[in-house]
């Protein structure tokens, strides 16, 4: 029996978070639900993880005042392998966690993906899956194209806490520290896939410690799991800024 059979035979849950504040994309617009052609964004991703034979329940996790508007966007796309739909937190890791305490005993396998990346692909998702076995996560990520500089605040201090509240300094008090090499850096998506125990118990010892992370892999990681890297696609965009729309709609006429 190969591993594609015995991961069919597992119970594999997505879990969307789609409760992130999306300062970058506007503070007047909803991300979710904003219109990609004819259909709500979170609803392009529901449906390719409803098509996917390896899912077979999908939990959103949404902010608590747009629950009742993703349920019923639920029921008017059939999108039946959502059961439950879970109430984010403050942070993308605390909605997460929400997620994976709302999952019951015959849950095996988590996979991870963000409610704003709608070109996810069965193969992608299939290959994902399979990348778990031997390890305590797998990961789509794709090489990075471009040069990448670390750079600092203009008074030295760290950017990532700026980051994280969406109040990035102009470009202009950025300062180059350092030039990585490119040919060592991936660039991570989702989804992330995990296997239950090892996810929910990174999470716990993360709040335990007040330990926070930008992704899910990075909590396996600080623990000292072992995450394999699985080929992504450039496709696979995350829709972050109001620019992101056009890439996504040419995407989609594209085929």
């Amino acid at each position: 029996m190969n591993a594609m059979t015995l991961h069919a035979q597992r119970n594999i849950v997505a879990i969307v978070p789609a409760a992130g504040l999306g300062k970058r994309f506007g503070e007047e617009k909803n991300k979710p639900f904003y219109p990609i052609k004819d259909k709500p964004l979170l609803v392009w991703t529901l449906e390719k993880l409803q098509e996917s034979d390896e899912i077979t329940e999908i939990i959103p996790v949404m902010k608590e005042g747009d629950l009742i508007t993703c349920g019923d966007l639920v029921e008017k796309y059939n999108i039946t392998k959502v059961k439950r739909i879970v109430p984010g937190g403050k942070e993308r890791q605390d909605s997460v966690y929400n997620g994976i305490k709302a999952l019951g005993g015959k849950t095996s396998i988590v996979a991870i993906h963000d409610g704003a990346r709608p070109f996810i692909d069965m193969d992608l998702i299939k290959r994902t899956i399979a990348g778990l076995k031997g390890y305590d996560g797998a990961i789509a990520a794709v090489p990075v194209k471009d040069t990448i500089k670390e750079v600092y605040g203009e008074r030295g201090q760290s950017l990532f806490t700026s980051r994280r509240m969406g109040t990035v300094p102009e470009y202009t008090e950025c300062i180059v520290k350092n030039t990585l090499n490119r040919n060592v850096l991936w660039a991570v998506q989702t989804p992330q896939v995990f296997h239950l125990q090892k996810i929910k118990e990174a999470y716990e010892k993360a709040f335990s410690d007040k330990y926070y992370a930008t992704d899910d892999a990075a909590l396996i990681e600080h623990y000292g799991g072992k995450v394999k890297i699985v080929m992504g696609s450039y496709r696979n965009i995350k829709i972050t800024t109001p620019e992101d729309i056009k890439i996504a709609e040419a995407l989609i006429k594209g085929g």
